[in-house]
């Protein structure tokens, strides 16, 4: 009898685990790709999002797990802005939603934002202080800058390919390829930037589950969409103070609040939850 009982006991426990398993692992199971070979993506793409996801299932997982307190606030503030909420996965993708992050060029906090850039969007950085590690304010400063993008080229893949590797390139792909079309102008950025652009279609699918470039339209506001501008004149652009739009004082975070419509004590505990992510 004891035998019987410990046969059906094991057979209990292998059950469990086998449901137990994909969970813990990333939560990625075959029947979990069904969806996107539906999504109007190339071949090549869709093989990357699948294998991208398989080999980085465990820590994508853990990312999501503790990704609640920072999604709600950049949610809120990508919200003021009217822009995509989908957008916050560039985080996961750039920092992993560490607020500690650091790049080997310098770029620092959950957005990765370089020094210049930063400071040119209202930050401060110096010796003593980093606003880029502050999530309130470097989601703030995100956000200005990738609504900028969008008003400058009026297409999300071409805004990740700025964000990612400047606009200097991504206007010079444009040059060459004749086209303002992503998909037609990609073999003409750098891989590092086609790669980014690739991480972000697999991190959305990741955390949604799906992926359309619909998503990218769902705003609260503005109905952005993935859109094209024709390109009049073509020009090297660098970022500077005189050419980004400039930034309204913001002296506390009662704008915030405002938005959030949460008190100051409650923001002030988000905030510091989220500055011990490392």
């Amino acid at each position: 009898m004891m035998k019987l009982t410990s046969i059906k006991n094991t057979l209990i426990t292998c059950t469990l685990l086998f449901f137990v398993i994909p969970a813990v692992d990333g939560g990625v199971t075959e029947n979990y790709f069904a969806r996107l070979d539906k999504a109007p993506l190339n071949k090549h793409v869709k093989q990357f999002v699948k294998t991208y996801i398989r080999e980085n299932r465990n820590n994508l997982y853990s990312i999501k797990q503790r990704s609640s307190s920072p999604f709600i606030m950049i949610d809120s503030a990508f919200n003021h802005f009217g822009l995509p909420v989908q957008l916050k996965y560039l985080a996961v993708v750039e920092s992993e939603l560490k607020t500690k992050a650091v790049s080997k060029v310098g770029a620092v906090g959950p957005w990765q934002l370089m020094p210049k850039t930063a400071r040119i969007l209202g930050l401060k950085v110096n010796k003593h202080h980093d606003d880029r590690k502050n999530y309130y304010k470097s989601t703030m400063a995100a956000a200005r800058y990738l609504k900028d993008l969008h008003e400058e080229f009026g297409d999300w893949f071409l805004v990740f390919a700025a964000y990612n590797g400047g606009e200097g390139p991504v206007y010079s792909a444009i040059k060459k390829s004749g086209s303002r079309n992503y998909w037609t102008l990609q073999n003409y950025l750098p891989e590092e930037t086609r790669e980014y652009v690739k991480k972000y279609i697999a991190t959305c699918y990741y955390f949604e589950g799906t992926y359309n470039p619909a998503l990218l339209s769902k705003t609260k506001g503005s109905p952005y969409s993935n859109s094209s501008k024709t390109l009049k004149v073509f020009q090297s652009v660098k970022i500077t103070a005189k050419e980004m739009p400039q930034v309204k004082d913001e002296t506390s975070e009662e704008r915030f609040n405002r938005i959030l419509k949460e008190s100051e004590e409650s923001l002030q505990r988000s905030n510091q939850a989220l500055q011990k992510n490392k």
